[in-house]
């Protein structure tokens, strides 16, 4: 179980989490970027960051709508696509506004997402969260926090949690594109070919391997990084038939990295 950076820990194994984090996020920013992957694992990492909690990005399609992205398990992928549906959320509030949107309790019966914590509430999450992924002035999606307990976020939580959304901005964006709109559109709109690659992907691997849909990413993804290939490239040669099942059947062994606790994983 990860220990939340900001509690038990000293600022020392504090600070080394936060810096092999920025170090794993920077090194995906590469000429082949897989965003899908980016922000898929930003998710996982802001799980670490805020403990007890799942993620979800969204992020704007060309036509200005939001489209969900990524996600720290089905669980969270699930309610961000009806957060999506029901039009209502604290995710879209935060997308609208560009505003942070923090510390909401789902069971407040004059709640502002009736339909939305409703859901929330029956996946087993208690509070709701929302940073914007921003630029010049221009947000172009956003993160979603969600919380299993009454957990609140405080000045210094909120201010660590949209740096991470700055770095997803940063990632997603890539220095030499933030002022090109057109490259910025093919940008998301080959995120999005991608995550229906991947989705497809997964649940091909999860049918043919009889395992669930987190853990048919989790080899898809393995498979990626001991290969040294995108997660997208990955996923679409095994839809084409060019990589086998057998090859992905294998648990991947996770990366070793600097937990918050000061130890390695």
């Amino acid at each position: 179980m990860n220990v939340r950076p900001s509690e038990s820990t000293s600022d020392d194994s504090r600070a080394a989490w936060l810096a092999a984090t920025l170090v794993e996020l920077a090194d995906t920013l590469v000429d082949e970027f897989d965003m899908v992957d980016f922000l898929s694992l930003l998710a996982e990492r802001c799980v670490e960051l805020f403990g007890a909690v799942e993620a979800g990005l969204m992020l704007a399609d060309p036509a200005g709508n939001l489209r969900y992205m990524a996600s720290s398990s089905e669980r969270a992928k699930i309610l961000e696509l009806f957060e999506l549906q029901a039009d209502e959320g604290p995710c879209l509030d935060c997308f609208r506004t560009g505003e942070q949107v923090v510390n909401q309790r789902l069971s407040e019966p004059s709640g502002r997402w009736p339909r939305f914590s409703a859901k929330a509430e029956a996946a087993g999450f208690v509070s709701a969260h929302a940073l914007p992924l921003r630029v010049r002035g221009t947000v172009i999606g956003a993160i979603n926090l969600f919380h299993s307990e009454d957990r609140q976020l405080d000045a210094s939580d909120v201010l660590l949690g949209q740096a991470m959304a700055d770095i997803a901005t940063i990632g997603i964006l890539q220095a030499r594109t933030l002022s090109q709109a057109t490259v910025l559109a093919e940008q998301l709109q080959g995120a999005l070919k991608s995550r229906i690659a991947l989705e497809q992907a997964k649940g091909r691997l999860a049918e043919r391997a009889g395992v669930d849909l987190d853990e048919a990413f989790a080899r898809l993804r393995g498979y990626s990084r001991r290969h040294n290939r995108g997660l997208t490239s990955v996923a679409t040669a095994f839809l084409a038939g060019d990589l086998p099942a057998d090859d992905l059947t294998a648990v991947p062994a996770p990366r070793s990295r600097v937990l918050p606790g000061g130890g390695r994983q």
